[in-house]
């Protein structure tokens, strides 16, 4: 059987005359945004409150109110009437947003068996989706805001998916069945040879106490008018899963380094949105993929290694390896591909859980435009960035040791040492003064990989850190 359910946000000030008399029968006062009630009538419909100052907020707060209010009611609708199968949002307060909370807040990760899991890896042909989300009146807003959510959910399921179902190579398979069709890219999965063959020592390093082969996959977007357009390069930590190698972590909720490639998942779905989007740029995705683990062949604390830079790296702590992985790909994509913007996204931190918790993500870089561009998107899409010290005064930290660069300065400042570290590998990094060179910052999601308390429109569990910012950053820079 179909049932039907509709969400309608609505201005508790200035409700129009059906929100005025279904609201009536409850006898709930509408008080703050996201107030939701549930009514059973000819067609379920709940009706969620804007909040008392929908009216006076204006831009980004306004469009947070909408995020809220929707996400609620299609939460509420799911967690009260589990036969619903079409539900019709009244998107016309901000349609964007509206999307983006309703297909955020109806994702529900679960491998259980009964019912069968849509997120099984198993399934050779997908599950048809349980519940279908429609808007009022179609527009391309609502459209767009469908992609930028269905790119987070997938950057939720790469992270949520264990070790054992999410391995370099799955991954890989994962992306190239996820761009399968899409135009003007090209995907390349290198394998451990070719980098060696490049001079990868750090990011070959990580991967050396571990039976699964490391992978350094590349996604190549095509979208500029001129083919040879200077491309953004995007970077992300693909540490499938981190045991935190010779130095290993505590028991105690290791599991959750099952989302330690976080920071890959959220590039490789940002650039799947850019594609979808057709936006008119070019972009370059590089994640080196490996998992971390003690063995006999593991690296040893102590161990130098000369990076593909030619630097010389102790490895202080095995533990400290994202900076590892991400410091060849960092020189490789700013040095290959002459890119007028390189930012990576990592699971780097715990330093930065400590600084910031779950609230915002920090951003690390010298360039006051390249912050403020970041900053900008990130607020229109409340996937929320705080710039963080990027000061060479912590560089003792990390370059007292017997070689270039140690790759951990100990617990004191361990979000900014970690980035001081991965600065030393843009090639041409662009001077503080804005002169010529490339435009790097350097995001760390380790506080907000994961929800620990559910939002209006963001359930427990991994989030999709950063995706969305990433597209709305490539979309201002597509429309400049």
């Amino acid at each position: 059987m179909t049932t039907n359910a509709s969400v309608q946000p609505f201005d508790p000030k200035s409700p129009s005359k059906a929100a005025s008399e279904l609201w009536s029968t409850s006898s709930a006062k509408p008080l703050k945004v996201g107030t939701t009630r549930v009514l059973f009538q000819d067609k379920i419909t709940a009706l969620s409150s804007l909040g008392p100052d929908f009216a006076t907020k204006k831009g980004d707060a306004r469009r947070e109110l909408v995020r809220r209010a929707v996400g609620n009611g299609v939460r509420e609708i799911s967690r009260v009437a589990d036969e619903v199968t079409e539900v019709v949002v009244d998107a016309s307060s901000d349609p964007h947003a509206a999307a983006v909370a309703a297909h955020l807040a109806l994702y529900n990760f679960t491998l259980k068996t009964d019912p069968p899991s849509a997120f099984n890896p198993s399934l050779k042909d997908p599950l048809p989706e349980k519940v279908t989300l429609k808007p009022l009146d179609a527009s391309k807003e609502w459209d767009h805001g469908v992609i930028y959510a269905k790119a987070q959910n997938l950057a939720r399921t790469l992270m949520e998916l264990p070790g054992n179902m999410m391995t370099p190579t799955i991954f890989c398979q994962r992306a190239q069945k996820e761009f399968a069709g899409i135009e003007n890219v090209e995907l390349f999965v290198r394998d451990e040879t070719w980098a060696a063959q490049k001079g990868m020592r750090t990011f070959l390093s990580v991967t050396n106490g571990s039976a699964e082969p490391a992978k350094f996959l590349e996604i190549h977007y095509k979208g500029a008018p001129t083919p040879d357009a200077k491309p953004l390069v995007l970077v992300g930590k693909g540490i499938t899963f981190d045991t935190g190698g010779i130095s290993i972590k505590s028991a105690t909720d290791m599991k959750l380094m099952r989302g330690d490639m976080g920071g890959a998942a959220a590039v490789v779905a940002a650039a799947l949105a850019i594609a979808q989007l057709k936006l008119p740029i070019n972009v370059i995705v590089l994640t080196p993929l490996a998992e971390n683990m003690p063995s006999g062949s593991a690296t040893k604390p102590g161990d130098i290694i000369y990076a593909m830079n030619g630097k010389s790296v102790e490895v202080d702590n095995t533990d400290a390896e994202g900076r590892l992985v991400l410091s060849d790909a960092i020189y490789y994509g700013s040095s290959e591909f002459n890119p007028h913007t390189l930012i990576d996204v990592a699971t780097l931190t715990s330093a930065m859980d400590f600084a910031l918790g779950e609230v915002f993500t920090g951003v690390f870089t010298n360039s006051d435009a390249l912050w403020k561009r970041l900053h900008a998107a990130g607020e229109t899409e409340y996937d929320r960035l705080w710039r963080m010290p990027l000061d060479e005064d912590y560089g003792p930290q990390i370059y007292s040791s017997n070689a270039d660069l140690q790759n951990s300065g100990g617990k004191p400042a361990g979000a900014c040492t970690a980035a001081l570290f991965l600065k030393a590998f843009v090639h041409n990094l662009q001077p503080t003064d804005g002169s010529e060179g490339v435009e790097w910052a350097h995001i760390d999601i380790a506080g907000t990989m994961e929800a620990t308390r559910p939002t209006a429109y963001l359930g427990r569990g991994m989030t999709g850190s950063s995706v969305r910012a990433l597209i709305e950053y490539a979309r201002r820079l597509a429309a400049q």
